[in-house]
């Protein structure tokens, strides 16, 4: 029965976003490729205020567009805080017995999290994945301020996209799907429940971040990892809008450098009241008002 199930569960790659892998030469632009900024236009670029309207682009749609990173942007990464002290190890000692590629393919969705657990230790040791799935999701917490922000600006009704790094974690109930797919004619019908269900993400159940984004653009369903050109040329592709229109906020500045080289407008993450301070300089109206509380 396993195997049957094996053979005719596609991979959640085939089938999450219609992100069509291409190269970098062969996206069609809208407008003229930019040419490569050097690290030292990054700054002028960061500093820059936005002015570029709807009105001048002939919609209706409010710009400029907002690409958020997840981790240590929005969201506190426990594998730094937290997984070391699963392991038992100090964070060194975790990276020099990790694999070296394991996490990267997991995150592009080449692998799942069953191949996953085979071979995170280059040893090919085994360990709890349920425990270090829980550890990793009592670790997920709102970076401070970065809630209130976000509500700012759903309430001013930008458009807001996760643009991250992550992998797939299954829920329980992909398992109960497995089974019922045995017993379902449609293929439609079982395929959109598998894409449903295979989008479930830990973070999200915790922390309801769908309230003020889309989760659009993962490593995990496009098979690409920023600072790939090609992840960040795949985005304006799909959002069909000129990069210049569009804010990248990550933690990471050589993630930020890879957008200022399409073109699009990076700021380097810190804090948020910092990031506050950046998006009003780009002309980004934020309200200041607190954000209620979800439970009432």
């Amino acid at each position: 029965m396993i195997m049957a199930l094996t053979m005719k569960v596609p991979h959640p790659t085939t089938m999450w976003f219609p992100l069509k892998r291409t190269s970098l030469s062969s996206y069609s632009y809208p407008y003229q490729k930019p040419m490569k900024t050097s690290l030292i236009n990054l700054k002028t670029n960061t500093n820059a205020s936005f002015t570029v309207s709807a009105a001048a682009q002939g919609t209706n749609r409010k710009l400029p567009i907002l690409l958020f990173d997840i981790m240590d942007t929005i969201v506190r990464d426990p594998f730094y805080h937290d997984v070391p002290a699963f392991f038992g190890m100090p964070m060194k000692e975790l990276l020099e017995c990790k694999h070296p590629t394991a996490w990267i393919e997991f995150e592009k969705g080449m692998i799942d999290e069953v191949e996953l657990a085979r071979k995170f230790f280059k040893d090919g040791r085994s360990f709890d994945l349920e425990g270090l799935k829980n550890c990793m999701k009592r670790g997920y917490s709102y970076i401070e301020g970065v809630e209130e922000l976000l509500h700012a600006l759903k309430q001013n009704c930008y458009e807001i996209h996760a643009f991250t790094n992550y992998p797939i974690w299954y829920n329980k109930v992909f398992i109960f799907i497995l089974f019922i797919y045995l017993y379902i004619s449609s293929e439609v019908v079982i395929f959109s429940l598998i894409k449903f269900f295979c989008r479930y993400k830990m973070i999200e159940d915790k922390l309801k971040i769908s309230r003020y984004l889309s989760w659009t653009f993962c490593s995990c369903s496009s098979g690409k990892r920023k600072p790939d050109l090609n992840f960040y040329l795949e985005v304006l592709n799909l959002l069909k809008v000129n990069p210049a229109n569009c804010i990248f906020i990550d933690d990471r500045l050589r993630n930020v450098e890879a957008a200022v080289e399409v073109g699009i407008i990076g700021l380097h993450f810190k804090n948020a009241h910092l990031l506050r301070q950046d998006l009003s300089s780009k002309g980004i109206d934020i309200l200041e008002d607190k954000i209620q509380e979800q439970s009432s």
